[in-house]
């Protein structure tokens, strides 16, 4: 289970005690996220950060296994299909980022401008209520989601590591996105579930169509009034239809 770029562990809370009955699950801080450390330097490209999960599944021995990412972690999961389809069972990709939304194309040249990229990451720790605003932004109804939600993601961008992380992902964003185009023809024949809120604003629901174009053994799962995380928003619901998809 791969979480978003500003997420960690901490997003699978609720999807973990109902699909541990029925898999073995790994919810993993990507390096640099969560409780993992960032190393500078690394390469937190989405081919990078998919090449260090295959030396996670190698360490562990796990020949083959589904795969379920959100957002950024999409694109990572997509990534790590592309480069071993004949290892992944089944895709799970939650409003993965894709190059068919055009959300933060102004935004990510503005941050990672040699000038701004230093002070946001030196300032940004430290900006409660600008942390709150972005989440809350990810939300159609916050009114929907469980008591400590938004303080448990806050908790671990206190740390300058997370902005560091995250303007290094950023860094690549471009080329990422372009690379990743070409990764949907290797992995068009796996069976991949979307599942997407019809009111996200960070991935826009309508690139989706395109996605399933693409991956030609995909369905959509459309959340009316949800936003972009589902899992937080709609539990139950989404719980059901991830299990669902895995018992085929």
């Amino acid at each position: 289970m791969f979480h978003g770029l500003m997420g960690y562990s901490f997003s699978w809370r609720h999807p973990i005690p109902v699909l541990a009955p029925l898999r073995t699950v790994y919810a993993i801080d990507l390096p640099g996220t969560g409780f993992s450390q960032f190393v500078s330097g690394m390469d937190c490209s989405f081919r990078g950060s998919a090449e260090r999960m295959l030396r996670f599944m190698d360490e562990l021995s796990i020949e083959s296994c589904d795969l379920l990412g959100t957002s950024h972690g999409g694109a990572v999961a997509a990534t790590l299909a592309a480069i071993v389809p004949q290892r992944i069972r089944k895709l799970i990709l939650v409003a993965p980022a894709n190059p068919w939304s055009p959300r933060g194309r102004v935004l990510i040249p503005f941050l990672i401008n040699p000038v701004v990229a230093p002070l946001f990451v030196r300032l940004a720790p430290h900006f409660r209520l600008l942390q709150e605003f972005y989440f809350r932004r990810l939300i159609a109804d916050t009114r929907r989601i469980s008591p400590g939600t938004i303080d448990g993601y806050l908790e671990r961008l206190r740390s300058r590591d997370a902005f560091e992380y995250g303007m290094s992902v950023l860094r690549s964003w471009k080329h990422d996105m372009q690379e990743l185009e070409s990764s949907f023809a290797r992995i068009a024949g796996i069976p991949t579930q979307l599942i997407w809120g019809d009111r996200d604003g960070a991935v826009y629901p309508e690139s989706s169509r395109e996605l399933q174009r693409r991956l030609h053994h995909s369905c959509l799962l459309m959340l009316e009034g949800v936003g972009h995380l589902p899992y937080e928003e709609v539990p139950e619901e989404f719980n059901r239809a991830v299990a669902l998809f895995l018992q085929g």
